[in-house]
C-alpha cells in the first residue's frame, strides 16, 4: 500500500541550447532539480506502519535520432557565465548528446525526445525492510535540430 501511495514527479526536461539544437554542437541535458530527490509514503494499519521511499538513480534519454544516453544523475544545468570561459561548444560534464544530422523533414521538423528516470524503492516497517522492483517515470519532448552553414570567402 505504501508503494502505491508514492507520488513520483514527472521529469522536467531541460536543455541548452534551449530553443533549437545545432548539428555538431553539444547539447546539454538535465532535469529540473526540484523533481530529483527522494519521495516517501507511509501506509498504516492498527499497530503497524510501513514506509516506502523512492530515490532517483539514473536517467535514460532517447534522443530521437536513434541514439540513447544514460546519465547517473539529473545532469548539470548549463550556466552561460561559467561556460563563457570554456567556449560555447563545450560538452556537458555528465549528461549530453551531439546531434550529427538535422531534424528537417521529420514530423514537425523535430526529433522526439524522452527522459525516463529510474527509481530504487525501499521499504521499512514492523521491524523489517526490503526493496521493491524499481519504478520509472517518463516525460516526452521534441528537439528541433538545425544545420548552421558557414561561408568561407578565403580572404
Amino acid at each position: 500500500m505504501a508503494r502505491d501511495q508514492l507520488r513520483l514527479p514527472s521529469p522536467e526536461i531541460e536543455s541548452s541550447p534551449a530553443n533549437e539544437q545545432l548539428v555538431s554542437v553539444p547539447t546539454w541535458l538535465w532535469l529540473d532539480r526540484e523533481g530529483w530527490g527522494s519521495v516517501s509514503a507511509t501506509a498504516s494499519v492498527p499497530g503497524v506502519s510501513v514506509t516506502a521511499t523512492a530515490q532517483p538513480v539514473s536517467v535514460d534519454w532517447a534522443m530521437g535520432d536513434g541514439s540513447s544516453v544514460t546519465c547517473k544523475g539529473p545532469g548539470t544545468p548549463y550556466n552561460a557565465v561559467r561556460q563563457k570561459q570554456a567556449g560555447p561548444s563545450s560538452a556537458s560534464p555528465d549528461c549530453g548528446h551531439t546531434y550529427r544530422t538535422s531534424s528537417a523533414g521529420r514530423p514537425d521538423n523535430a526529433y522526439p525526445v524522452s527522459a525516463t528516470v529510474h527509481w530504487t524503492v525501499t521499504w521499512a516497517g514492523a521491524g523489517q525492510s526490503g526493496q521493491f522492483p524499481g519504478l520509472t517515470t517518463t516525460s516526452d519532448g521534441a528537439f528541433r535540430v538545425a544545420e548552421s552553414q558557414a561561408l568561407n570567402t578565403g580572404r
